[in-house]
């Protein structure tokens, strides 16, 4: 079983949006996933209530100490993937999650203060040695600021691709509990989220 966990320490960077759309994703090919929240704004948890489809399972946990079992558990069970949506501030369970994590995606919008703000979840990952990359997302379609923001983040470390443009389908297919590969399989948002799929995939069985 792998688990992914989304951290940073910036709120509004889009962590939910992303671990519900990488869920969903990741189910389309193949994967048994389970969605685990550990903020307590319950975005995800909204959006399963939303949600017609009985997957990807999914339920909740707040405190560090219940991360662990809970990740045995599901092990044992036959999951193949666990997505871990931690809070946007730093805390004892954003630690347990990184710890845990097999990969660890830090989102961070184009802007410096977002930029900025990756650097004490950058110094928490680094204490644990665990494998990270950085996912530059709500990205404006077109626009200078994305060359400087990647190159930047390049210099921190390994960034993910394709970057996450801001669309209107995420919000939407947020809105009707789906995942953008559902909700408009053709679109935009579609092709760029499978394919920020197929590369972390590929991080994950050490081919990227």
């Amino acid at each position: 079983m792998k688990v992914i966990a989304l951290v940073t320490a910036k709120g509004g960077s889009g962590k939910s949006t992303l671990a519900a759309n990488l869920a969903v994703a990741a189910e389309a090919t193949g994967e048994q996933v389970f969605l685990l929240e550990l903020d307590r704004q319950g975005t995800l948890a909204r959006w399963i209530d939303r949600r017609t489809a009985d997957t990807p399972a999914f339920d909740r946990i707040s405190s560090a100490s219940e991360l662990v079992p809970a990740l045995d558990t599901l092990d044992k069970q036959g999951f193949s993937l666990v997505v871990l949506d931690t809070a946007g501030h730093d805390s004892a369970l954003a630690t347990a999650a990184i710890q845990a994590a097999d990969l660890c995606l830090v989102p961070t919008r184009p802007t410096p203060a977002d930029l900025e703000a990756t650097q004490p979840t950058l110094e928490a990952i680094q204490s644990t040695r665990r494998k990270f990359a950085f996912v530059l997302n709500q990205t404006p379609v077109r626009s200078s600021r994305l060359s400087e923001a990647a190159a930047g983040l390049r210099v921190l470390g390994i960034l993910a691709e394709p970057n996450i443009a801001q669309r209107n389908d995420y919000q939407d297919a947020l809105g009707q509990g789906l995942g953008v590969t559902e909700f408009n399989p053709s679109g935009k948002a579609a092709t760029e989220l499978a394919a920020l799929w197929a590369w972390v995939q590929r991080k994950l069985k050490g081919k990227a």
